[in-house]
């Protein structure tokens, strides 16, 4: 009989390709979001599939799935600095609120439980590069917080489900992620780059573009978040690619990708926008066999053929969200 995984966040842009992973392995799929940040096209190819099924539904409210659950992936959260600035309160709730709800029902069903921790948790790091022992150097109040700080506390109560009620829990803490469904100027630096080289404008580097990130194809993540599910490790696990590359040079990457011969310009950094990224990934090599496989030239490619390939409607659209009708909630 297959397995039952519920899926949050399912038509965001690294849940939709979890639902793929998990129907690819057998899985019967149930996708959940509130579509505040996730986009039905992202999983329209899966809703004919007999082992897929989607709910509209905003898990801050409650969490319900009929019958029996054998997983549970917890990865609904505005991820992008544009999203939880816009949206700070939606953000707080669901990696708060929306975590306790989704770890009431993994108890109840006795699922296995995985959240979807984040590398902000380290902020701007104080030690280089950032492994799972390091206790970060966040700043609580300020406009990041909403977003570092609940993830912070989903992890302090995913422990704490784990202590007190035995609950098999997994926290990833995924480093920053690319690939095809990206939204586009979303606040993060590929998809801000590639719509920047899309429409032939200049690349906007925040700072001396000398701060660094280390990016992680999609596919990898995914591996890398299936190995951790089915493992037997509670603690958390970084996962993402370590090859640190510096703002600037990225850009300069950019630039020759697209066969583009826009400047780059310079804008004041962003406030607490950390200055390394780079994780280390030995627990996950160790523990769970695994580290990235795709180069970040290969990734690259394969990202920004996915956006020329699309129309300009299609462009368009992946570019915008409207949050009028969430800023009250």
């Amino acid at each position: 009989m297959a397995k039952r995984i519920l899926i949050t966040g399912a038509a965001g842009f690294l849940g939709s390709h979890l639902c793929d992973r998990f129907i690819k392995e057998g899985f019967e799929v149930i996708g959940m979001d509130n579509l505040i940040t996730g986009d039905l096209r992202n999983i329209e190819h899966l809703m004919k599939n007999k082992n897929f099924e989607f709910h509209h539904h905003d898990i801050t409210k409650f969490v319900h799935v009929a019958g029996d659950l054998d997983y549970i992936l917890h990865f609904a959260s505005p991820a992008s600095p544009i999203d939880y600035l816009k949206i700070p309160i939606q953000t707080l709730k669901v990696g708060s609120v929306g975590t306790m709800h989704c770890l009431g029902l993994a108890k109840e069903k006795n699922a296995r439980i995985l959240i979807a921790s984040t590398s902000e948790v380290y902020g701007d790091p104080l030690v280089h590069p950032q492994n799972e022992e390091y206790y970060g150097n966040v700043n609580a109040i300020g406009p990041r917080g909403v977003y570092d700080e609940a993830k912070r506390f989903q992890e302090s109560i995913t422990m704490a489900y784990h202590r007190f009620h035995g609950l098999e829990t997994r926290i990833a803490r995924i480093f920053n992620t690319y690939g095809p469904r990206m939204r586009l100027n979303d606040g993060r630096v590929i998809p801000a780059f590639i719509g920047q080289a899309l429409r032939g404008e200049d690349l906007t580097v925040f700072g001396d573009g000398s701060q660094t990130r280390s990016f992680c194809y999609v596919d990898d993540q995914v591996e890398g978040i299936y190995r951790l599910l089915l493992s037997d490790y509670s603690e958390p696990v970084n996962i993402g690619n370590p090859n640190e590359i510096s703002i600037l040079d990225f850009a300069d990457e950019i630039i020759k990708l697209t066969g583009t011969d826009q400047r780059i310009v310079y804008k004041e950094l962003p406030q607490d926008d950390p200055l390394q990224r780079k994780p280390d990934i030995t627990r996950a090599r160790e523990i769970l066999g695994w580290e990235p496989k795709v180069s970040r030239a290969e990734g690259m490619k394969i990202t920004y053929d996915y956006f020329k390939s699309l129309s300009q409607e299609e462009l368009q659209k992946r570019e915008h969200k409207d949050f009028s009708e969430h800023i009250r909630r």
